[in-house]
């Protein structure tokens, strides 16, 4: 049976029983002022005898028990059937109208069974079960044709970025195939230089798959020596760059995984190392702890930036103007890598371009409970 006939029989049933109920106390309340025998009860006496006897004998009719059965039984089953057939009717049409609803929702569930994610419920009136339902369901569609849309621009920008190495791979084995007398030393520079930059791409693929499955081991972080040890890593790079390191802050316990808040850090710091002011550049690192949790901090000098440019820095493959060509250019997956680990540990990314030029990066997690 359908919902809606189940709510029907429901209504018609529960109105069948409030009706006998009242009707069993109705015929309970009358059965106390009706005797089960009665007995002639002459009228009033005569006048003509100065009412010492009857003058004119008179019997008047008073029902008895099985009067008031003939008479009250009819009645009460005619009012049931009338209540159940009210009941299946009002039934049917309350059902209906409290199923609607229901119905645009689930119809909203085909549709995006079928891969269309952009239709929306929006269900109006007041708010109820339904209405809270339906918005809900709007905004898991919404989210839902979001993390598609993002899933599928990042799978057309990794395919183009893996196959931009590959094409340079071909060109130059082409050119050394046409051209015998080509420089080998040259050639194999180059491919080990392209071949190396496909290998850090595909790393990068992977870590931030991992880090979006959350597949990882919960155990006990401090932020300030996850800051030193990334620091302590990247030293020789800021050192080559004529930069200078600040490291500061607080024990910063959270939990999570080693490995992947290391590699977020690493990324934090090399990030602003590398597109950083030549020769005067600084890097500050710190980290605190406030009470909504854990925060690392990473600013660094540099260009001026605006709150538009800097907004796309957490997209996959997205590079700032100006950026460095070199080594440590990176594969435009930093700050998204930092950005997944950061929600696989239930924390948030912020960035904010610093007035004097630069970046500020901050990383906020949820702070460890003392062991």
């Amino acid at each position: 049976m359908s919902v809606r006939l189940k709510l029907t029989l429901s209504y018609a049933g529960f109105l069948m029983l409030a009706g006998a109920l009242l009707l069993a106390v109705v015929w309970l309340f009358l059965l106390r002022y009706v005797p089960e025998v009665i007995r002639p009860d002459p009228g009033p006496p005569g006048l003509n005898d100065g009412g010492l006897g009857p003058a004119n004998p008179h019997i008047r009719f008073i029902p008895d028990r099985s009067d008031l059965q003939r008479a009250f039984i009819p009645k009460a089953v005619a009012m049931l059937a009338f209540l159940l057939m009210f009941g299946l009717l009002g039934g049917w049409i309350l059902a209906g109208r409290m199923l609607a609803p229901l119905t645009r929702i689930t119809n909203a569930t085909r549709q995006a069974a079928d891969g269309s994610l952009s239709h929306r419920i929006r269900l109006e009136g007041r708010e109820d079960e339904f209405r809270e339902l339906a918005d809900a369901f709007d905004t898991m569609l919404a989210r839902l044709e979001a993390q598609v849309a993002e899933q599928q621009r990042f799978a057309a920008n990794a395919s183009h970025e893996l196959r931009t190495p590959l094409a340079i791979m071909q060109t130059l084995l082409d050119v050394a195939r046409n051209d015998p007398n080509h420089d080998a030393g040259a050639l194999v520079d180059r491919l080990h230089f392209v071949n190396t930059r496909a290998i850090d791409l595909t790393e990068a693929l992977l870590l931030l798959s991992r880090a979006d499955r959350r597949s990882y081991t919960g155990e006990h972080i401090d932020l300030s020596l996850i800051a030193e040890e990334a620091t302590e890593t990247l030293l020789p790079l800021a050192e080559k760059r004529g930069l200078t390191i600040e490291t500061s802050g607080d024990l910063a316990s959270t939990i999570g995984s080693y490995t992947l808040l290391l590699q977020m850090t690493t990324n934090l710091v090399q990030n602003a190392i590398v597109h950083n002011l030549p020769e005067v550049g600084t890097v500050w690192i710190t980290t605190s702890v406030h009470p909504e949790g854990v925060v690392l901090a990473v600013e660094n000098t540099g260009e001026k930036l605006t709150a538009q440019s800097v907004s796309t820095f957490v997209e996959p493959f997205q590079r700032g103007t100006g950026r460095i060509r070199d080594g440590h250019a990176g594969v435009g997956l930093g700050l998204p890598i930092v950005k997944s680990i950061a929600q696989a540990h239930d924390g948030a990314l912020t960035l904010t371009p610093r007035p004097g030029g630069g970046l500020c990066v901050t990383v906020r997690l949820p702070a460890a409970r003392p062991r």
